[in-house]
């Protein structure tokens, strides 16, 4: 090995260790599970950390699309808190509802939670969710400070 190709290598290992160079995507932290037997049977976390971002997947209401949103946003919360956070750092908001009427009749259940700082948001109606008698599911995309 010459002199040039050590350094090239040592150069290339510094930035690699700094986080300047990748050979892939970066890694994530364990996953964050509410109820771990189901998760992972079905295959799922239901919160997962990749550098500065969580992602916490579809969180799932039934019945009464008011207590849906009040169920639903409630477990955000904790799930939120329990990796550090608030609604305060959700940038990003997917809501996918089988009744899209209803949940904007009743959107005003989930405002107390964000306060005054709203994230981007999608809302959508599908015909179904995971389970037929599901009526709402909400992820969402946190960050945490620097």
């Amino acid at each position: 090995m010459t002199q040039t190709s050590r350094l090239l290598a040592l150069v290339s290992t510094a930035l690699l260790l700094q986080g300047c160079a990748s050979t892939g995507p970066p890694m994530k932290a364990a996953c964050y599970h509410r109820d771990a037997a189901d998760e992972i049977d079905i295959g799922y976390c239901e919160a997962v950390r990749s550098g500065n971002t969580l992602y916490i997947s579809g969180t799932v209401g039934r019945g009464e699309m008011g207590a849906a949103v009040k169920t639903v946003y409630g477990r955000l919360d904790a799930t939120l808190k329990a990796n550090g956070l608030t609604f305060a750092n959700v940038v990003k908001e997917n809501v996918y509802t089988t009744d899209l009427d209803a949940f904007i009749a009743d959107k005003d259940l989930r405002k107390p939670f964000y306060g005054t700082t709203f994230p981007a948001a999608t809302w959508v109606q599908v015909q179904r969710l995971y389970v037929p008698a599901l009526v709402l599911e909400v992820e969402l995309t946190a960050v945490y400070p620097n």
